[in-house]
């Protein structure tokens, strides 16, 4: 990396997956007033909602929704009408 182009507080930092408890260590410069320790090393704590672990779309846990049907029902109620 080139030097002296990021910032001073640029370090590692902890982010926290609240849906599922898991957590990742990346570098970062987002301000933190929470701290965890992992393996004996304190580092800041940055708490989110969702990440690629818990998101549906890409864990495959995803809903499908029938468009098929409700297209189908919408037709059955309203399909038969025409302007005149």
């Amino acid at each position: 990396m080139k030097k002296d182009i990021h910032p001073s507080s640029y370090r590692e930092v902890a982010f926290k997956d609240m849906s599922n408890d898991e957590v990742f260590i990346t570098r970062s410069t987002v301000a933190s007033r929470e701290t965890i320790e992992i393996d004996g090393k304190t580092y800041p704590l940055v708490k989110l909602e969702i990440t690629s672990s818990s998101h549906p779309f890409f864990t495959g846990k995803q809903k499908l929704v029938d468009t098929a049907g409700r297209v189908d029902k919408f037709r059955s109620r309203y399909g038969n009408r025409t302007k005149k």
